[in-house]
């Protein structure tokens, strides 16, 4: 994900006296590895006297210990190790240990160590401890309070968001700081309800019957503030929000003062008249969220555009989740955006296979990745498909961790967590430490050596398709834009008439003012999902569809 660290030292670990237990060391020096150590694996039943020779032998910088067996056994071996370690810990080497609960609760007291884990303890803080990173109770400076240094804290971990918003501003506090003292989330992205998204600095145009809809009501700067200082503890996390659908700049200024917003997530065809959820047309709405990439920008504040799984999530075939992904880099870049992040939402529609979908979010990266250099960097987010959680609690879970799973073929920097209760109702507090803890086993499990899904034949073939298909579908675009138009994909008259002609289209914007809302879809036999001809009902190429436009 980032580049090599350097080195910090040399760790060596074993497994204590008769103990044969030797996985967690293997994770531990898997980890030690990562953050740039050299590690030297003793392996299982070494002594007390063996051990220490090698200590001294390799020039340990810290020392890794490991007892899993009988507790009283265990206290007399640590005993006697700290006595015979104790010249080598006054000369600075570090030493820590790992074991079960009732042994790691004997070790503490022995004072010896400066770190005890006892299987209690997430990957994240072991990888924090061997970095280094003291991230004390209560200390904000221990916990980066920016993406860009957040994500190099946690590498190879990614970082976890998930939304969360109460109707009550009181529940919403109280769940925040239950969110925070629990550590398991890095980014809380603050649901707001609709009318804090349109009408912020409309009271009057709010209604009273709707307050709470969709998320907590905010109705002041000081609501956002008390929802900001709620975060300031545990792990600190950071806090973001919805652009809004108005008002835009005022509230982009707002966020900034109030709850230092972590980056900005705004689409660029969407959150408008065509979707119903804002009130300017398509092509003003448009040029606004091109304005606010920018506004963004110049301050250096990292700008997702949330758009390709809208189109997905209204049924549009995978081609034209590929073009508006690419659509959404462009205008990104091309208004100053210097971090920016790249949503791809799996199971967008449900009916997707895992082959096809990963293909779909690999050719979206092949396309986009052209457009990085040094003063436009890409960040990688996934996210589970909104509407594809099953009702079933249990298979509700099952789907969170194994589309997690997946999307960690993609070695993204960001997982943004859809909690597991999305089908039933908005996450609680506890529904969301619930399904942070379930990302973390998958994310942990896949970072343990996952197999290279990306490698796939079917998959990678699937990739140069969409490629190919896209292209066709980004040329018929620039053909809409007049001479006198430079760049015509970010233009918003040509974006808007790509929608209105139909060269962007999909099922669910039939009889929408602002599409044309004819193209038919369906998912074939491989997952994907393909446009096809209502007449002979076979799919139709890009080339095909686009001819049948007339334009």
């Amino acid at each position: 994900m980032t580049d090599a660290h350097p080195c910090l030292g040399k760790v060596v670990a074993g497994a204590l006296g008769e103990c044969v237990h030797v996985a967690g060391l293997v994770s531990f020096l898997r980890l030690a590895e990562a953050a740039g150590w050299k590690t030297v694996f003793l392996g299982p039943a070494v002594s007390v006297e063996d051990f220490l020779q090698a200590v001294r032998r390799e020039g340990a910088d810290l020392v890794a210990v490991s007892y899993r067996l009988t507790p009283e056994t265990g206290e007399r071996l640590l005993g006697e190790f700290a006595e015979a370690a104790d010249e080598l810990h006054t000369a600075g080497v570090r030493f820590a240990f790992g074991g079960t609960p009732p042994i790691a609760k004997r070790a503490r007291a022995l004072g010896f160590f400066e770190r005890v884990f006892d299987g209690n303890q997430p990957a994240e803080a072991v990888l924090a401890y061997l970095k280094g990173q003291t991230q004390a109770e209560g200390n904000e400076a221990d916990y980066p309070q920016s993406m860009v240094e957040r994500i190099a804290c946690k590498d190879p971990f990614p970082l976890l968001r998930h939304h969360f918003g109460l109707p009550m501003i009181e529940d919403t506090i109280a769940g925040i700081e239950h969110i925070a003292d629990a550590g398991v989330l890095d980014v809380i992205s603050l649901g707001i309800d609709q009318d804090a998204q349109e009408k912020f600095f409309h009271p009057e145009r709010q209604d009273p019957r709707a307050r709470g809809a969709g998320g907590v009501s905010v109705r002041s700067p000081d609501d956002y503030r008390s929802l900001y200082q709620a975060s300031r503890r545990g792990n600190f996390p950071l806090v973001r929000t919805y652009s809004g659908t108005d008002d835009f700049i005022k509230l982009a200024e707002m966020y900034v003062k109030t709850i230092n917003i972590a980056w900005c997530a705004i689409p660029l065809f969407w959150f408008n008249q065509m979707d119903g959820r804002g009130p300017w047309d398509l092509e003003g709405s448009i040029g606004e969220h091109q304005r606010v990439m920018a506004w963004y920008g110049e301050r250096e504040i990292p700008v997702e555009l949330n758009e390709p799984h809208h189109w997905g999530m209204r049924d549009a075939p995978d081609v034209i989740f590929v073009v508006s992904a690419y659509l959404a880099a462009y205008n990104a870049r091309a208004f100053g955006v210097s971090d920016y992040i790249v949503q791809m939402m799996f199971n967008s529609p449900a009916g997707l296979s895992d082959a096809m979908d990963l293909a779909k979010m690999l050719a979206c990266l092949e396309m986009i990745e052209p457009l990085a250099g040094p003063n436009f960097r890409i960040w990688r987010q996934t996210r589970t498909g909104l509407l594809s959680y099953p009702l079933d609690p249990t298979e509700a879970r099952a789907h969170l961790s194994t589309s997690i799973y997946l999307q960690m073929s993609l070695r993204p920097h960001i997982v943004h967590v859809v909690g597991h209760t999305e089908a039933h109702h908005a996450a609680t507090a506890m529904d969301v430490i619930e399904a942070c803890g379930l990302a973390r086993r998958a994310i942990a499990n896949a970072l343990n050596g996952a197999p290279d899904m990306t490698a796939d034949q079917m998959v990678q073939a699937r990739v140069e398709e969409l490629i190919a298909e896209a292209q066709i579908t980004l040329n018929a675009i620039l053909g809409l834009a007049p001479p006198d138009i430079t760049e015509p994909l970010t233009d918003p008259t040509t974006l808007a008439r790509a929608v209105s002609v139909g060269i962007l289209d999909a099922p669910h914007l039939r009889n929408n003012p602002f599409a044309l809302g004819r193209i038919v879809t369906r998912v074939d036999q491989r997952g994907a999902s393909l446009a096809i001809d209502l007449e002979g009902n076979e799919p139709l190429s890009e080339a095909e569809r686009i001819a049948k436009l007339g334009l």
